[in-house]
């Protein structure tokens, strides 16, 4: 596993100003990630996961927390909420088996939709991805999570329905276009 990428932190504001820190997300950031997911709506929930879940399984929340750095990079977006650090948004991606491609995804809060937070934490980790020679970023949406593909089509994705599946869209972007 690489060391914890510390260069990665950024502080950012939202679109109402408040302060956030986005940064890679940390095996100690479990409660936080767990909490997150926790207060997500259902609908929220469905749209990252593709599945009704109230909380993450110990084994997903390891797999979401504990990550290598190299292949697998999560950004988290937190705020300080009352002296304690709240998780608002993930975004991450894992590098495919051809090692030239990623698979993204992200989720916001419920409150923090509209904050400007998406957008912080997309480009970011399209940033990332393009700087480690990664050349196509992926994902795949519900065709019916319409805000998530008008999204996507900002940051320059380009759509593309799967043969066997009217229920997701695949998302793709070429990582060496600027947005």
């Amino acid at each position: 596993m690489a060391d914890y990428p510390a260069e990665l932190i950024r502080k950012r504001y939202l679109f109402d100003g408040t302060p956030a820190t986005i940064r890679p997300i940390r095996a100690e950031d479990a409660d936080i990630e767990q909490d997150f997911v926790r207060g997500l709506s259902r609908e929220t929930r469905y749209g990252r996961f593709m599945a009704t879940l109230r909380e993450l399984s110990p084994p997903k929340l390891r797999y979401l927390t504990e990550i290598d750095y190299e292949r697998h990079i999560a950004l988290i977006a937190t705020i300080d909420h009352d002296g304690v650090e709240e998780e608002i948004a993930v975004a991450r991606y894992v590098v495919g088996p051809d090692g030239h491609t990623c698979e993204f995804a992200i989720v916001v809060g419920d409150a923090w939709q509209g904050s400007g937070v998406a957008g912080m934490l997309m480009l970011q980790l399209i940033e990332v991805a393009a700087s480690r020679g990664l050349k196509t970023m992926e994902g795949f949406v519900l065709a019916t999570n319409h805000k998530m593909l008008k999204f996507c089509r900002q940051l320059g994705f380009r759509m593309e329905p799967l043969p066997d599946d009217f229920e997701t869209v695949r998302v793709v972007r070429p990582l060496d276009e600027t947005v």
